[in-house]
């Protein structure tokens, strides 16, 4: 599904990836992202979280990293593993006025963005655009985030944490700051398997409540999770209204609305259905 993109992702190439919190059953593991992996030569990235858990410091990260396989075939990068931070600059920001993300982004000329599309319990679905935003940021970046600019301690964010319109619009125009960086030596790929309604943070996930669906590749990211999120709707399986929900409570899709009206992408796709 990146090959049939026709692009070739010049230089140094990022692949940014979801290792997976301690004690969750359904992120997607090394051996599956092997290939596409190799395919670009790429250099397996990851970033800190703000949360609590085994991967909210370098040294716990890591040592989960080697647990999950990750390291049996990689190399991985912390891209945020020691500061300070890169500061990307937000134009015509209304809920941040800066993103904050690991300095070592600086080291790679490309990003392939590797995303399992699922459910997420606070910003109600998780696809390419929550990988470019709270994925690439780094510990401070993601505090902004999630308290919609209010605090950047991991900490303290958790006292002010955004509703969820601010959210989604935040993490929307730290979205677009990764899309600017990279400017046009960036593809999506989106993973729409072991659909929980929960993340892969989550240490105790809800197991999956719909069948796979598919691949989907582009160089447009907006589109990308439009469509994975489209194709959920018309699905007819029995777990689809559990996922939805989760989605509409959360008000997902704001993220989608207010990435396309940033032009960080479009919301029109057209669909193309590849043999495997």
């Amino acid at each position: 599904m990146y090959r049939v993109l026709g692009i070739s992702l010049p230089g140094k190439v990022a692949v940014k990836v979801h290792s997976g919190e301690k004690g969750n059953q359904n992120f997607l593991r090394p051996e599956f992202l092997r290939p596409m992996v190799e395919a670009v030569n790429g250099t397996v990235v990851e970033c800190n979280t703000a949360y609590e858990g085994a991967r909210n410091s370098t040294a716990e990260h890591r040592q989960l990293i080697a647990e999950h396989g990750w390291s049996k075939f990689f190399t991985v990068d912390l891209m945020d593993a020691e500061g300070p931070d890169m500061v990307l600059p937000i134009s015509r920001g209304k809920i941040l006025k800066r993103n904050y993300v690991g300095k070592n982004m600086a080291n790679y000329d490309s990003m392939l963005i590797l995303s399992h599309f699922k459910g997420h319990p606070v910003a109600g679905y998780g696809g390419a655009l929550k990988q470019l935003s709270i994925g690439c940021a780094s510990i401070k970046g993601k505090a902004l985030i999630h308290s919609g600019g209010v605090s950047d301690d991991q900490v303290e964010c958790w006292k002010h944490m955004a509703s969820p319109e601010v959210f989604g619009d935040a993490m929307a125009e730290a979205a677009g700051t990764i899309v600017d960086y990279f400017k046009g030596r960036i593809a999506f790929v989106n993973m729409v398997c072991n659909l929980s309604v929960d993340c892969d943070c989550c240490a105790v996930a809800e197991d999956p409540c719909m069948k796979d669906i598919g691949i989907l590749s582009s160089t447009d990211p907006v589109a990308l999770d439009q469509a994975c999120m489209d194709l959920i709707r018309r699905s007819n399986d029995p777990g689809r209204d559990h996922f939805l929900e989760r989605v509409t409570s959360r008000k997902g899709t704001r993220v989608i609305d207010t990435a396309a009206a940033r032009g960080v992408g479009t919301r029109q796709y057209k669909l193309i259905q590849v043999d495997a």
